[in-house]
């Protein structure tokens, strides 16, 4: 068998799904979305192939393979990614003031309001996906349910402020 290039998608018999990072040794460094990386050897003949990556013309870095597992993970997998909060907002608190002046005032580290931010994009992408993945649907119901999402997404871009990273940002129906 000829070696397995990087971004190749296997099967294994314990690990399950995996993405092939590294193939430079003796063995294949592949991740696995449940048991994390692990060193297969080259030789290990039940490591069936299930789509495999074209040969790059050049070597890639590892930020193009992580760009690229990312990828792979969204669309196969309900794992997020990690997602920065901007660095001027880190330690910072949120305060909410209610109108009602003998009421206190409630404190929220933003580190915990971001991160429920970013639960409600990861939550919202995977009910995308289970839309387009739906039997049960037709054409014209995924696509009513698709422009309700992408509403939610407008509505949520006030949020934009608190991401380290541009990509990261919510995009409304004029961005899309």
């Amino acid at each position: 068998m000829h070696p397995l290039s990087i971004g190749t998608r296997v099967k294994h018999p314990q690990y399950g799904q995996g993405i092939i990072l590294d193939n430079s040794r003796a063995f294949y460094n592949v991740a696995f979305p449940n048991f994390g990386e692990k060193a297969i050897d080259k030789n290990f003949e039940d490591l069936e192939i299930i789509e495999l990556a074209p040969i790059p013309e050049e070597r890639i870095s590892i930020g193009d393979v992580e760009k690229i597992l990312t990828q792979i993970l969204r669309k196969w997998t309900d794992v997020g990614e990690t997602i920065h909060l901007g660095s001027k907002w880190k330690g910072g608190t949120m305060t909410l003031n209610p109108g009602d002046p003998s009421m206190k005032s409630k404190e929220i580290p933003i580190e915990v309001f971001f991160h429920k931010i970013v639960m409600v994009r990861d939550r919202l992408r995977v009910l995308e996906q289970n839309i387009n993945k739906s039997k049960n649907l037709s054409d014209e119901e995924k696509v009513n349910m698709q422009q309700y999402i992408t509403r939610v997404y407008g509505s949520l871009t006030t949020f934009n402020v608190l991401f380290a990273h541009r990509d990261d940002y919510f995009t409304g129906e004029s961005s899309k």
